[in-house]
């Protein structure tokens, strides 16, 4: 840990010594000079907002004439939409020195939200409306919420948001905070030299969050505060894409194509995971009579598993299989030291159960392209370029351009958010590592007798028992999941509209039909389309998948590993699509793959299910077993 650079002496500076102690990781990560630490404690303590006495907003009109300082033009296009623009300019007569230990200033926030919550929020807190509409430059003079502005405020504040997130709590809790600063932060403008820096600070004890403004250099009367809205980004084109949502640019060199990361990647994924490959050792065959200990700390497991193969241990030492909740760091260990006890995971399994990943791997397939059986997928981190020029491309050509937004390790659609807002999608890049995937706008619907045509999604589980040779099977009872109202291609933020995932949603129904009834029902409405011409194609794209993901070596793929085994749960939806001859088709989107899923509706509908999925993996035995070989 870095010495506390603040000194600190007296009783008066107790408190000051928890707060560096409490804050001081937080404050280095934002950049805020230790010099500057022991006024802003002061100034949060005691809630001093002093920066209307050292800083003024000034407005001006803006010319028509050409502006040929490419600096000033950047300053122009800073602020968005508005006739008359502003820009904060020191206004003390003694002006601003960055050696000055006072120089530090709070900046409050006008609005704090959850994406989620954005539109409720604007249209039920008093004078939010007015106060967000104003402070972007929107005409609105009315009191009553009103939907045109609503929706132009929606639009125009991804160019005044900030974000960020907290590291503990629940996943709930981690979903990335957004905000916009007061009239004052909102007007500091972009420069690619600024003179001061703004970063978001949260005040532990006050359970606050601040932004925190100080200077980079002296600064006279009259010197305009600007700062960098790339800051941090070295890469040219980098910041070309990420100061687009002010700045236009022109990307036309620009490819839109993408193709499958250098290896570097896998390498980078593998020590960020502090995964250790394990060492080779020879499959172990389990004998034919031997019970079989499994130790788990997963009550699914401990109260479902009745197989007379198994018996429950509650020592891990002695088991014979492992079923961890947890994923399995160390399997260089496990692999010197205890070679033939089986495990519920496979080493680098995270080529397919993280979202971008997936995506690079599932390119494997068509030779750099996107597979058929994928929805087009960019690396926000890192192919924001290319996103951007195919998103101006299929705008050019008047294609839907409905993107969906979600976090690469993330499940049960949390922080996951559909637009087709390309300001949106690109400061999504700023919150949490994201991948962007082309929203279906045209996905097979079905027919529910109390609301109509709504979206649907499927489960299915499958079972890697080996990777080489590639063993695969999928269980053949699956999970359907409805949406709650009709679907269309408009709301994006109605999560019963336009999600499937009820089992976490407050309020929500949780429409409940189970496999067996639901392929009737399917099969009525779309009598041309027998279930298991549908089922047969989807476990070959299942099939192909885990081909291009065992293709290659860990960490470029699965590693072989034999005392490995692992069910994935595979979530997929059907979308209208051409074949060969141009008829109509029904192609199956793989969505995600998940580890470890939540098998709590399966154990309650069908008790034997871990029989089921410990005699296929563990027993080599599919008798009597819903299950069928993909390879």
């Amino acid at each position: 840990m870095l010495e506390n650079p603040v000194k600190v002496t007296g009783e008066e500076d107790e408190a000051l010594q928890a707060f560096v102690v409490a804050h001081g990781a937080a404050l280095r990560a934002a950049g805020i000079p230790p010099v500057f630490w022991k006024s802003l404690y002061r100034k949060i303590s005691s809630e001093i907002y002093d920066a209307g006495e050292v800083f003024g907003i000034m407005q001006f009109q803006e010319e028509d004439e050409e502006v040929e300082d490419e600096e000033d033009a950047e300053k122009k296009k800073g602020n968005p939409g508005a006739v008359i623009s502003s820009k904060v300019v020191v206004t003390r007569q003694s002006g601003l020195r960055v050696s000055d230990p006072t120089s530090v200033f709070l900046v409050d926030h006008a609005w704090t939200y959850r994406i989620d919550h954005a539109r409720q929020q604007l249209e039920q807190s008093p004078g939010l409306l007015s106060r967000m509409a104003t402070l972007m430059g929107v005409d609105f003079h009315g009191q009553a919420p009103d939907s045109d502005v609503v929706e132009l405020v929606m639009e125009r504040m991804w160019k005044y948001n900030q974000t960020y997130h907290l590291s503990q709590g629940t996943a709930e809790e981690k979903v990335p905070v957004w905000y916009i600063m007061d009239e004052f932060g909102s007007q500091v403008q972009h420069s690619d030299q600024p003179s001061c820096s703004m970063a978001p600070f949260f005040y532990m004890q006050g359970q606050l969050a601040y932004t925190v403004l100080w200077p980079l250099q002296d600064l006279e009367e009259g010197d305009e505060v600007t700062r960098d809205y790339a800051y941090g980004e070295r890469d040219p084109l980098m910041r070309r894409c990420r100061l687009l949502p002010w700045i236009p640019t022109d990307l036309q060199g620009v490819s839109s194509v993408t193709t499958e990361p250098s290896d570097s990647y896998y390498e980078n994924i593998l020590e960020e995971n502090k995964e250790i490959l394990p060492v080779e050792i020879h499959p172990y065959t389990v004998p034919m009579d031997k019970i079989l200990k499994v130790y788990s700390e997963m009550s699914q497991v401990t109260q479902n598993l009745t197989h007379p193969r198994f018996q429950l241990t509650e020592d891990k030492e002695k088991a014979d299989i492992i079923w961890s909740f947890t994923h399995i760091k160390d399997y260089r260990k496990l692999s010197e030291e205890q070679p033939h006890v089986m495990l519920n995971q496979f080493p680098c399994e995270s080529v397919v159960t993280v979202k971008d990943c997936l995506a690079a791997v599932a390119r494997r397939v068509k030779g750099c392209q996107t597979p058929d059986w994928l929805p087009e997928t960019f690396n926000l981190q890192t192919e924001l370029p290319q996103f951007i020029r195919h998103y101006q491309l299929r705008q050019e050509r008047g294609e839907d351009n409905h993107w969906i937004c979600k976090p690469w390790n993330l499940a049960r659609g949390l922080d996951t958010h559909i637009t087709n807002n390309l300001d949106c999608i690109i400061r999504q890049r700023e919150s949490t590592p994201k991948v962007v995937c082309k929203y279906l706008e045209d996905p097979v619907l079905f027919s529910r007798e109390d609301i109509g045509m709504v979206k649907f999604d499927f489960r299915y589980m499958v079972m890697l028992r080996s990777v080489h040779p590639l063993c695969l099977y999928a269980y053949k009872v699956f999970w359907v999941r409805f949406a709650n109202r009709t679907f269309s291609l408009d709301q994006f933020d109605d999560y019963q509209k336009h999600f499937t995932v009820m089992n976490y949603a407050e309020g929500a129904e949780l429409k409940q039909v189970h496999y067996d009834e639901f392929i009737p029902m399917f099969e009525k409405q779309y009598p041309q389309y027998p279930w298991k011409e549908v089922e047969g194609v989807v476990f070959k794209v299942i099939r192909e998948l885990f081909q291009a993901a065992s293709s290659r070596p860990a960490p470029y793929g699965f590693s072989a590993y034999p005392s490995s085994r692992a069910i994935y749960a595979v979530d997929l939806m059907l979308k209208w699509s051409r074949g060969e001859n141009g008829e109509q088709v029904m192609q199956p989107q793989i969505l995600e793959v998940n580890f470890n899923p939540d098998c709590a509706r399966a154990c309650l509908y069908h008790p034997s299910f871990y029989n089921h999925m410990f005699q296929t993996l563990f027993l080599d035995e599919t008798e009597n077993c819903p299950v069928t070989q993909i390879t």
